[in-house]
């Protein structure tokens, strides 16, 4: 028992002493400049009275002994967008900050601002102030100022009447966004539409929603995460979900990031100009439905680029078709994927007639194997042609059709690198190198349908065949 009572005794003792040692360190004045983790903060893009992320800036002290910083502020002050947390505390202004030796210390940094138009700067620096010389981290960010779709139980979120979207504003959706039937929305040239997480749109039976996008004024569909880091993963929102009836009609959009892109069910889209990629499934999901597209570039996507379900009719032209991943690899990452079955809601399997495949003058191709699949229904109408295209092809087993001697390939070649400029997702760009050997392979008369490539160069004579000339 006096043993314990002295085991006790010397163990508050220590406590003390280690408690008393802590109190007594000195901090001297800095004689060497501090270094960073990161000399500038790019928050990403933020929306009115939305705060950011939080954002973090490592400070390290070099020294050999221990240092109080004199002072740490916002250049801006009280009145700056951004709020910073030192140390554990949050403020704008601190005196005496202590780092030990060899050690760092956290700054968080986020921003929560007003909107000042539809699109500004918002800048600042963090300062740190010792005798051995001020120094600072720079801190910015874009502002939108946005307009805010958001479900809850007492509100479906739901457009009832005909309505236009401009870009004065960017359009943030929280939860389904509902096109109700016969209803149009427009949405003009330059609008940014955000969706949050798990959020997305449907476009009820009859409704229409035409995208109206332009050469140098896109129309940007995708998260609601503008950090680049979410630029290049999927599921950060939902899809456009089109019911039977519906329409869409879509120029020089792009559209990215979700689960689907366009999940189509006995609906109709006309696409030109425009950019789907970086989604966890499908692209364009059809079933029974009617898609015509041109100048369209497409990549990453788990399961397939497109996916054509109980057949409809089909017709892509100047289409470039990749699918090339890092973060969804152990995917089937099909390129086009084609059949007359689709599995309902309810688990049944229903047949369609494929009216027409049309592929012209159109590059699939990908790092796997195949990326063009075939499942024709026996006794179900399955019409497809492929003209003037380049394929990545492993074999009728795989791809489900023939390549060569085959009357409804025409003009196409395979499994010959496309040598596109750059397919992974953080830096984009397919277009193909002036070596490629897709460069003049285009069918002309095809080519004249659609003059003009997706960045409006004539395409008129010896056309490259893929969206770009």
């Amino acid at each position: 028992m006096k043993f314990k009572l002295l085991l006790a005794f010397s163990f508050w003792m220590l406590l003390v002493a280690v408690s008393c040692n802590k109190d007594d360190i000195t901090f001297d004045t800095p004689s060497q400049q501090l270094s960073f983790s990161r000399d500038t903060v790019f928050c990403d893009t933020v929306y009115h009275q939305v705060r950011s992320e939080t954002y973090v800036v490592k400070v390290y002290n070099n020294e050999d002994k221990d240092i109080l910083i004199p002072r740490v502020n916002l250049e801006k002050g009280a009145s700056s967008l951004y709020r910073i947390n030192v140390d554990g505390k949050p403020g704008y202004d601190f005196q005496n900050v202590a780092l030990r030796k060899k050690d760092s210390l956290y700054i968080f940094v986020e921003i929560a601002p007003e909107a000042t138009g539809p699109e500004a700067i918002a800048e600042d620096r963090v300062i740190f102030t010792s005798p051995a010389g001020q120094q600072h981290v720079n801190l910015f960010s874009v502002v939108q100022d946005a307009e805010f779709y958001i479900q809850t139980p007492t509100n479906p979120n739901i457009i009832s009447s005909s309505t236009n979207w401009s870009n004065n504003k960017a359009k943030i959706i929280y939860g389904d966004l509902t096109i109700n039937p016969s209803v149009t929305l427009d949405i003009d040239p330059g609008t940014k539409v955000y969706f949050h997480k798990n959020s997305g749109m449907k476009v009820s039976s009859g409704a229409v929603l035409n995208i109206n996008g332009t050469q140098n004024e896109q129309v940007i569909l995708r998260g609601d995460r503008n950090d680049p880091y979410y630029d290049t993963i999927p599921k950060n929102w939902n899809s456009i979900r089109m019911e039977a009836s519906s329409t869409l009609n879509m120029n020089h959009a792009r559209l990215f990031g979700g689960t689907r892109g366009l999940d189509m069910k006995q609906a109709k889209a006309t696409i030109n100009n425009s950019f789907i990629h970086t989604f966890f499934e499908y692209g364009i999901h059809a079933v029974g439905s009617t898609v015509d597209a041109s100048n369209l570039v497409m990549n990453n996507s788990g399961l397939s680029c497109i996916g054509i379900f109980r057949g409809g009719k089909h017709t892509y032209t100047h289409a470039t078709i990749a699918n090339y991943s890092r973060t969804m690899s152990a995917m089937d990452r099909k390129g086009i994927f084609v059949t007359n079955e689709w599995k309902n809601e309810a688990g049944q399997t229903e047949q369609g007639a494929l009216q027409l495949f049309s592929l012209r003058n159109s590059i699939v191709y990908s790092d796997r194997d195949n990326a063009v699949h075939f499942e024709a229904t026996p006794g179900q109408q399955f019409e497809y042609l492929i003209q003037n295209c380049l394929l990545k092809y492993s074999g009728t087993s795989e791809a489900g059709f023939t390549f060569d001697n085959n009357t409804n390939v025409l003009q196409s070649f395979k499994n010959e690198e496309p040598l596109f400029v750059n397919y992974f997702m953080a830096k984009m760009n397919l277009r193909v190198k002036d070596t490629s050997p897709a460069k003049g392979k285009g069918n002309v008369s095809v080519a004249g349908s659609v003059p003009f490539d997706i960045v409006n160069v004539s395409r008129t004579t010896n056309p490259t065949i893929g969206a770009y000339q």
